[in-house]
């Protein structure tokens, strides 16, 4: 009974990532609920999200190769659709037009294009894998370049810039030559002061507060000064389980979302993060395992990518959060409250498990 359960249910789920992602469940739990003030509705509303999140992977990590590349174009379109929904018809909140009310749901469609974008130009190289030319990684470049004007004009600048990372990721894996892009940012940094007049004012003043947040300590700048004193104040073992001052005192802002890496480091110091490092570094392994032993130019493009755009949204959250990087609004991947995010990377999770489980199945 229990064989045939296993073989049924489990036989696609990767062990070892399986045990990691479990892991990081467990501490996204325990934080929320010291981050939220022993909110126990909090921490429910989480699981629930970790549950839906899981069902998820779990469907993705089950379906073949076959129905991953039919749906890229799909997906791709359906996308688009609704980002051009959102530029006419969007709700505004808090100054963006981000979210599109379809009725029976309100939904963020710059979410689906995580996994949308990629999944399309990883389609599209493998339909020309034998005759690839400079023309294919410029159409490649508009697949990306076009949802990535469309979201950053929301304007939602972190989701843009994860969005236009999982994109290069692929440009990069399908062979762009080194050439081209050292060419790309030797431009990008000659066209730094017309890009700077092209920003919004609040995205310049994150620039700034980067730069010197003292500036505005009590207002641009107080994310910024409260995540470090947190992160620092946590020394090396940490100030104990619920009993961080930045957290319970109320200084710290967005602590069970953005922030949440500090309330992590404040109450379990340096010790405590280098264990989570090394739970990270170890999904970030297993994934360029999987990426290495992927049987078909499709997938090694796509768990490439998946990989690799992970480990960009744990180095932006953390780099945020220690004042290193801007504050650009990125959870902390599997970790930080919230349904759509988590939702978004375990669909990612789940084709890393079906590129694994089902690579024996596909002609290299």
């Amino acid at each position: 009974m229990i064989n045939r359960f296993q073989q049924r249910f489990m036989s696609h789920l990767d062990p070892m990532l399986m045990g990691a992602l479990a892991s990081l469940m467990l501490v996204s739990l325990v934080l929320i609920y010291s981050a939220s003030g022993g909110s126990t509705d909090r921490v429910l509303a989480q699981f629930i999200n970790i549950l839906v999140a899981f069902a998820a992977l779990w469907l993705v990590a089950n379906m073949p190769l076959h129905y991953l590349i039919r749906s890229a174009l799909p997906i791709y379109i359906l996308g688009m659709i609704l980002l051009l929904g959102v530029a006419f018809f969007g709700e505004i909140q808090n100054g963006a037009r981000r979210w599109l009310n379809l009725g029976i749901a309100t939904v963020q469609p710059s979410e689906l294009m995580k996994i949308a974008v990629p999944l399309m130009m990883a389609w599209y190289f493998e339909r020309h894998e034998a005759t690839l030319a400079m023309r294919n990684y410029l159409f490649a470049a508009v697949l990306l370049i076009v949802p990535f004007a469309l979201i950053l004009r929301q304007p939602d600048l972190g989701t843009a810039m994860l969005i236009a990372a999982s994109g290069f990721y692929v440009l990069f894996l399908a062979g762009l030559s080194w050439r081209i892009i050292l060419g790309i940012a030797i431009t990008g940094m000659a066209s730094a002061p017309f890009l700077w007049h092209a920003m919004h004012d609040y995205q310049r003043q994150r620039i700034m507060m980067l730069l010197d947040p003292s500036q505005d300590p009590l207002g641009k700048g107080y994310h910024t000064i409260q995540g470090m004193i947190a992160v620092g104040s946590g020394g090396i073992l940490g100030k104990g389980y619920l009993n961080g001052t930045q957290t319970h005192l109320e200084f710290l802002p967005e602590r069970t979302t953005d922030f949440i890496f500090a309330v992590y480091s404040e109450e379990f110091g340096l010790f405590g993060n280098l264990i989570l490092l090394a739970i990270y570094v170890f999904i970030l392994w297993r994934g360029f395992v999987i990426t290495a032993n992927a049987s078909t130019y499709f997938t090694r493009l796509m768990a490439g990518s998946i990989t690799l755009t992970f480990f960009t949204y744990t180095f932006v959250n953390m780099g945020m959060v220690t004042g290193i990087l801007p504050v650009v609004g990125v959870p902390l991947p599997l970790v930080s409250y919230g349904g759509t995010s988590m939702l978004t990377l375990y669909l990612g999770f789940g084709m890393l498990m079906s590129i694994h489980s089902h690579k024996t199945l596909v002609q290299s």
